[in-house]
């Protein structure tokens, strides 16, 4: 005899039963179906169409800091700074250095760098990318973890291989690859002494190399005592670059903090171990002292990387913030910014002359092609992901690095993501895939399952740190569902709003930001949408609430699943 069939009311009442009767820690919770996320960003000085013989600035939007760029024939490759998140190290490829498409993480297996538990802006600091008889090189420094090391790989896409750690204090190293076989690294580093005068009283200092046996050989050497003019007391003298150029060897490094007093300083000698003498229009670089609440601002310039091109043209990279008016308050962290090089008639590089603004339209000096927009990675652009591909692309972000068993997996056109027991707020691994905020005005978007066990919270999570991020989500209640907003401002996160909501199986959340402004909002039918009142503020999960110069990342936005313990 043919059972007759269990109506799916029924189903979900059984499925809630078992939730209340059975504890949930033994519970492995039902993984949560996404359909889609878009991302829609819109920058908040209008440029759009970019004017033809012009490139837009920053050239990677959103949180890429600490920028370092190698060029091999007619293709240039850029790298970033991720620090706790992976995968790691992004790397970036372009053959103007205007428009950038990514190709791959040199971070990318969880076995190459153990993130447990370091806080967000801890992880990997300032990689250096260089390329030698058909090997790539990047130097990098783990806060937190084994201190610097070096990985290679013969296709910047990757495969990287895994760290070989070198043993030397301090950070920011840099190779350079002489053109007489010697392979030297740069690297900032304590005091003469480590006796600082000061506080911020750094120095730099040169190794020798051996790319094959990956060993660094003999002594030390200081290039730099403190910075450029010592009895200033110049701070955090780091990020050392060198370069040769007329038989001058160049080291450019970054001074000030990356802080509003960032900038960049040069120097030059005729040998590589010194002594090195100061460039007289010092800084090279810099925004300080520039009014910062503006529309257009742009501030913190600094950690830059010189390039020439195939042409002769030289070219920096270099970090800087783009302020929101009104308030100075941002939440992109740190972005990649491109500026054509000027050599003086006596042989000094100069990126910007001193009170002159970084241009966000900036004509291309020596034009071959138009330029052409980036998508998804600066200027105007709505993005979005169907999870109709067999991997997820490598922009995708997780915090700390997944176990052998990721918490996601890709179906048919839907995300699963599995809830787990780690929090947003905690130091281990939350189920959270997210994609970095790039823009003042933006809206993000999901589609949901609404999850059918207790103790289950799922949705969109705004993330700036453990600390300080939105967390819109809906979740189960006894008798039907709910949508919550979650709050963590400066400390552990708690609820601060609630409301039933009728339930449809799905459910769709969106997370909107307008300069000063977040909006959270909900929709069970797909056309009319319903939000918590009044707008949030930013402010709590800005840069400068997660810590102002000494928080190194951005905001991220994605999708997050949880289960109670």
């Amino acid at each position: 005899m043919t059972n007759p069939p269990i109506h799916v009311s029924t189903l979900r009442s059984l499925v809630i039963t078992v939730a209340l009767l059975a504890p949930l820690a033994q519970i492995k919770a039902t993984p949560v179906s996404f359909s889609h996320f878009e991302y829609s960003g819109r920058d908040l000085l209008p440029s759009s169409p970019l004017p033809e013989g012009n490139y837009r600035n920053p050239i990677l939007a959103g949180f890429f800091p600490d920028p370092s760029v190698t060029r091999v024939g007619d293709d240039y490759y850029l790298v970033n700074s991720s620090f706790s998140y992976f995968p790691g190290l992004p790397i970036s490829k372009s053959r103007d250095l205007m428009n950038w498409q990514h190709i791959g993480n040199a971070i990318d297996r969880p076995t190459q760098i153990d993130y447990t538990g370091l806080g967000i802006s801890r992880g990997l600091f300032a990689p250096s990318i260089t390329h030698h008889n058909g090997v790539f090189y990047i130097v990098c420094t783990m806060i937190g973890g084994h201190g610097n090391f070096v990985i290679t790989a013969t296709n910047p896409a990757g495969p990287w291989s895994d760290p070989v750690y070198l043993n030397f204090p301090g950070i920011d190293p840099s190779l350079f690859f002489d053109d007489d076989g010697h392979v030297w690294l740069v690297h900032n580093g304590d005091a003469p002494n480590n006796k600082p005068l000061y506080e911020g009283h750094r120095a730099v200092w040169l190794r020798q190399f051996n790319p094959t046996s990956k060993k660094m050989i003999g002594e030390p050497i200081m290039l730099i005592n403190g910075g450029v003019d010592i009895s200033k007391k110049p701070v955090w003298i780091e990020g050392p670059h060198l370069l040769k150029r007329d038989g001058w060897y160049y080291l450019t490094c970054a001074e000030g903090g990356t802080g509003p007093q960032h900038s960049q300083v040069i120097f030059r000698s005729r040998a590589v171990t010194g002594p090195f003498e100061p460039c007289s229009g010092n800084p090279i670089l810099t925004q300080r002292g520039l009014d910062e609440t503006i529309l257009g601002a742009v501030t913190c310039t600094g950690h830059a990387d010189l390039v020439q091109s195939a042409n002769g043209q030289w070219w920096s990279v270099f970090l800087g913030c783009r302020p929101f008016p009104d308030g100075g308050l941002l939440t992109a962290g740190r972005e990649t910014f491109l500026l054509p090089v000027t050599w003086t008639d006596d042989g000094w590089p100069m990126i910007l002359p001193a009170g002159k603004r970084v241009p966000l339209i900036v004509p291309e000096p020596s034009a071959t092609t138009p330029a052409k927009e980036s998508p998804s990675l600066n200027g105007d652009f709505t993005w979005r992901e169907e999870f109709t591909h067999p991997t997820l692309d490598g922009l995708w972000l997780t915090i700390r690095q997944p176990s052998t068993e990721r918490p996601w997996k890709l179906d048919s056109g839907d995300l699963l993501l599995s809830p787990l027991e780690d929090t947003l707020d905690g130091d281990k691994h939350p189920a959270y895939l997210s994609r970095r905020v790039q823009h003042g005005r933006f809206q993000a978007s999901t589609n949901l399952e609404i999850p059918q066990e207790l103790g289950v919270d799922a949705g969109l999570a705004f993330f700036q740190t453990e600390k300080n991020h939105y967390f819109l989500a809906v979740r189960r209640t006894t008798t039907a569902a709910e949508v919550i907003v979650e709050l963590a401002d400066s400390g552990h996160a708690g609820v601060i709003y609630q409301a039933a909501i009728t339930d449809h199986g799905s459910i769709s959340l969106r997370i909107s930001a307008d300069v000063n402004q977040v909006s959270m909002s909900w929709s069970t039918d797909g056309n009319s949408w319903e939000s918590f009142a009044p707008p949030q503020g930013i402010r709590p999960v800005s840069v400068q609430a997660a810590g102002g110069g000494l928080h190194f990342t951005g905001a991220v936005i994605g999708m997050h699943a949880r289960r109670k313990h």
